[in-house]
C-alpha cells in the first residue's frame, strides 16, 4: 500500500496536504473552499477542493503528531516564561514539581530495583521482566478491592479540588492572613495531568507556582520559599479525606496515596530532566508532563479509545484481564442508582476516571483556544506574506490582516488517512518534523 501511494499521481499534493498537519495520523479531510477579500471585496487568494486538518487528539496511540502539540506549549509557557504572555520572572518563583498516587486497593505485581541495581522480589515470590504483562496486575484477583477502586477513580477530581483548596489554606497560615483573604495577597497557579499507572488508576503530576494576586505578572508575597511551599503541599496532601459510600451502605474514606514525590524546579536550561540533586528543570519539564497527559494505562496495553455502549462488548475488548475486570465494575455500578450522579458508565472506557488529562489553573499560562488562534493568525499571514511575493507590489507589503475578510466554507468527508499505507507514510512524516525540532532545541543549547 505504502509503494501505490508513492506512485500515485497526486503523491506531492497528497504529501504537502499531510505535512501542512504536522503529520498527523488520524487526519480530518474536508472537501469546500477558502476565499481572503480583499476591504474592496476583490479575491485575494481562493482554495478549493479537498484538505486536510489535524485531528487535535491528546492519544499518543492515536495520533502521535497532534498529541503533545498543544499541551507543551500551554506547560512550557508557564514554567519558563518569556512567551505567550508570560514573563520570564515566573522562574525566579516559588515552584514545585508534585506527584500524588492512588493508594492500594490490594497487592499488585511490582519490580524494584535494590541500591545495587539487582531485581528485588515481588510479594509473589517472582523475579518480573521490565516488560511483564503481569506487572500491575493483582496478585490475587478475588481479593483485590475492584469497587473501591473505581469510586476512588470516579472521585480523583474532587479529591485534587480539596487539595488545592487545603493547599490554599496552608499558604494562607504560613502567610499570616485568614484562609478567605489568601486571593488578596497570593494566587495558586498550577497545571497537571493525570496519568494511568499499569494497575489502571491515577497519578497526578502537577506543575504548581505561586504568584502575586494578579498573576504571573505580580511578584510572589515575601515569605514563601520552596521549602516553605513544600511543606504546605505535604501538609494539604496528607489532610485530604473524602468519605463516600459503597454500594452496601459502608463508608469509604478516599485519600492520597503513600507515595507523595515533590521535587523542586530550577530554572536551569539544562538537557536532562532531573539533575543529581533531584530537582527538575523548566526547560525539560514541559515535554516530561506534556508526555503523560498523551499515555494510556501502560506501555504496552490500554484502555479503549472509545466510549462503551454496551457490556457485551467488554468481552471482545483486546485489554488485560485485569482492566478488564475494572471495566465491569464501573458498568456494574454505574447501574445503581446511588450513583447516578458519577455517570459511570459513560466514563467506563477510561476506567471510571471523570477528569480531563490536563487542567491549569485560570492564570497559570495561556489556553488551548488563544494556541489554535495564535496558529489560525500565523497561518493567514503567512498566506497573506507568500501572496505579496508572488504579485508585482515593488514594495512586497502583505495587505493588512484588518483589512481582509476570510470566507470558509468546509464540510466533511472523512477522517482517518483511507489505508494503513497512506497513515504510515504520515506516521513518518511526523517522526521527521519531531527530530528536526529536536535537532533545532539541541543546537539552540549549545554554548
Amino acid at each position: 500500500m505504502i509503494s501505490d501511494r508513492l506512485r500515485a499521481p497526486d503523491y506531492r499534493a497528497w504529501r504537502a496536504n499531510v505535512e501542512a498537519t504536522g503529520g498527523c495520523a488520524h487526519l480530518v479531510r474536508l472537501r469546500g473552499s477558502s476565499r481572503i477579500l480583499d476591504r474592496d471585496g476583490a479575491v485575494l487568494v481562493e482554495h478549493a477542493g479537498e484538505i486536510f486538518a489535524p485531528c487535535g487528539n491528546r492519544r499518543e496511540t492515536i495520533c502521535p503528531a497532534c498529541s503533545q502539540r498543544y499541551a507543551f506549549h500551554l506547560i512550557r509557557a508557564g514554567l519558563a516564561g518569556g512567551d505567550k504572555g508570560v514573563p520570564e520572572t515566573v522562574t525566579g518563583k516559588p515552584r514545585l514539581f508534585l506527584t500524588l498516587t492512588a493508594p492500594s486497593f490490594g497487592p499488585v505485581h511490582s519490580r524494584r530495583l535494590s541500591a545495587r541495581g539487582r531485581v528485588i522480589p515481588c510479594g509473589c515470590g517472582a523475579h518480573h521482566r521490565e516488560h511483564d504483562p503481569a506487572l500491575g496486575t493483582p496478585v490475587d484477583p478475588n481479593a483485590y478491592d475492584y469497587v473501591g477502586a473505581v469510586l476512588w477513580q470516579a472521585h480523583a477530581g474532587a479529591l485534587w479540588s480539596r487539595f488545592a483548596i487545603a493547599l490554599r489554606r496552608a499558604l494562607a497560615a504560613i502567610l499570616g492572613v485568614p484562609a478567605r483573604q489568601f486571593r488578596d495577597v497570593a494566587r495558586l497557579s498550577y497545571a497537571k495531568v493525570a496519568e494511568y499507572q499499569r494497575r489502571g488508576l491515577v497519578h497526578f503530576h502537577a506543575a504548581i507556582r505561586v504568584d502575586g494576586p494578579d498573576g504571573p505578572h505580580d511578584p510572589a508575597p515575601p515569605g514563601l520559599t520552596p521549602e516553605t511551599l513544600r511543606e504546605a503541599v505535604l501538609a494539604a496532601a496528607r489532610s485530604v479525606c473524602l468519605e463516600v459510600a459503597r454500594p452496601d451502605g459502608t463508608p469509604l474514606l478516599l485519600g492520597w496515596g503513600t507515595q507523595i514525590d515533590v521535587r523542586a524546579i530550577t530554572p536551569a536550561r539544562a538537557r536532562s530532566v532531573e539533575d543529581d540533586a533531584g530537582e527538575i528543570t523548566d526547560a525539560s519539564l514541559a515535554g516530561y508532563i506534556a508526555k503523560y497527559a498523551t499515555k494510556g494505562t501502560g506501555k504496552t496495553d490500554g484502555h479503549p479509545d472509545r466510549p462503551i455502549r454496551a457490556i457485551e462488548h467488554v468481552a471482545y475488548l483486546d485489554v488485560p484481564d485485569h482492566h478488564r475486570r475494572h471495566i465491569q465494575t464501573v458498568w456494574e455500578l454505574g447501574g445503581l442508582a446511588q450513583y447516578e450522579e458519577l455517570n459511570l458508565r459513560k466514563w467506563a472506557h477510561m476506567l471510571g476516571f471523570r477528569g480531563h488529562f490536563l487542567t491549569k489553573s485560570q492564570r497559570y499560562s495561556t489556553t488551548f483556544r488563544q494556541i489554535r488562534g495564535e496558529r489560525r493568525t500565523w497561518r493567514l499571514a503567512d498566506t497573506l506574506d507568500r501572496l505579496a511575493a508572488d504579485t508585482d507590489d515593488p514594495n512586497g507589503l502583505p495587505p493588512d490582516l484588518d483589512t481582509i475578510t476570510v470566507i470558509n466554507d468546509w464540510h466533511l468527508v472523512g477522517i482517518g488517512h483511507r489505508n494503513e499505507g497512506e497513515r504510515e507514510l504520515a506516521l513518518a512524516i511526523a517522526e521527521r518534523k519531531r527530530d528536526l525540532r529536536q535537532q533545532r532545541r539541541t543546537e539552540g543549547t549549545r554554548p
